[in-house]
């Protein structure tokens, strides 16, 4: 046979009707053994696979599919210690209705707000992206239920996040415990425009990045309950989450006349950055300056000096969004869930300012 084999095509060959092949696949028990063994028989020897499950999805109203936007490109879900976890939780709680996971990302192209406008998935989860983002979009017209993981936040969407109030709060409060009083801060993207350095108010006030918005508020609304004057806090964005722009904003706070004595960074991968940027610049941690990260990644126990940090469940934050999926397709009403508690854990990276 020349043509492509389908089901019509093998029921002709062997003269029986279209059901009783796709009974042969799909409701075995509705044929003989011997029937269905004819039927495997002959379609092996034409190198028929079986029928398109793609149809038999789209039959079932279902694709057994959950869409992930991320931000910052598909290669940021392998590398980023943070969202490798989020996505194990989402992906072990997904697993036992027998879903998996279809990666999009979101870097404000017509291309990836096109390519999820025609994406064949049961639902999304969008994972920390700006409020501005076309893709966000392009989701929510597919009219599929919706949770988002960390941001943005989005009218009667549940979002499954953690107190960054608090977080941040804890952070500035033991450092202010240990008596500094000029801090640096390393941010992440306040917007998704590839920006590294010095941040001032307006820029600040243009963030669109919930997350970054909410903790530099904190940073300062905790320093001034502290008496300390706004401008010994210096922020410096950093273009990407990773180590190097880490470093590389650190080596602008340690450059300055008036250096800071502590850094908070607003995540683990940034203050990595930190601590190597100090160690290549001949600044002890913490005898010289202090370090705090935010998220207690793997790596933050095993940094040199081992890292002080506000601890977020990482893992739990997918799994509850998976919860929530699960819920949704099974025709649940869903709410939001509680902001999840941050801790701080004291580690090597915090001492009191030098003398």
């Amino acid at each position: 046979m020349t043509e492509r084999v389908t089901l019509l095509t093998l029921a002709k060959d062997l003269g029986i009707s279209r059901a009783t092949v796709s009974n042969a696949y799909n409701r075995p028990d509705q044929l003989s053994a011997a029937t269905r063994a004819r039927v495997l028989a002959r379609a092996e020897e034409l190198g028929f696979a079986g029928p398109d499950p793609r149809g038999a999805g789209l039959r079932r109203g279902r694709t057994g599919a959950v869409g992930v936007l991320l931000d910052q490109g598909l290669s940021y879900a392998f590398s980023d210690p943070t969202a490798v976890l989020d996505l194990d939780g989402l992906a072990t709680e997904l697993q036992q209705d027998g879903l998996g996971l279809l990666l999009h990302s979101g870097t404000r192209s017509r291309t990836d707000a096109a390519v999820i406008a025609s994406a064949a998935v049961d639902a999304w989860v969008l994972r920390a992206l700006p409020q501005d983002e076309p893709a966000v979009v392009a989701v929510r017209a597919q009219q599929r239920p919706l949770v988002v993981i960390d941001q943005p936040r989005l009218e009667s969407v549940p979002l499954v996040g953690v107190d960054d109030t608090r977080g941040t709060q804890i952070a500035v409060r033991h450092l202010l415990d240990l008596g500094h009083r000029r801090l640096g801060v390393l941010a992440v993207p306040l917007r998704p425009d590839g920006f590294q350095g010095m941040v001032d108010a307006k820029r600040e006030g243009f963030a669109t990045y919930d997350v970054m918005r909410i903790r530099l508020a904190a940073v300062r609304e905790t320093m001034a309950e502290a008496g300390v004057a706004p401008e010994r806090v210096c922020v410096v964005e950093c273009a990407a989450n990773d180590v190097d722009t880490g470093a590389l904003g650190s080596y602008e706070l340690l450059e300055l006349d008036d250096r800071p004595t502590a850094i908070l960074a607003m995540s683990d991968q940034l203050a990595i950055g930190a601590l190597r940027a100090a160690a290549e610049m001949g600044v002890s941690v913490p005898g010289d300056l202090s370090v705090v990260g935010f998220d207690d990644a793997p790596a933050a126990s095993t940094s040199f000096p081992p890292l002080t940090t506000v601890a977020q469940p990482l893992g739990e934050r997918g799994r509850i969004a998976g919860a929530l999926v699960r819920a949704a397709l099974g025709g649940e009403d869903i709410v939001e869930p509680d902001l999840l508690p941050v801790s701080l854990v004291v580690r090597e990276s915090t001492g009191a300012p030098p003398s």
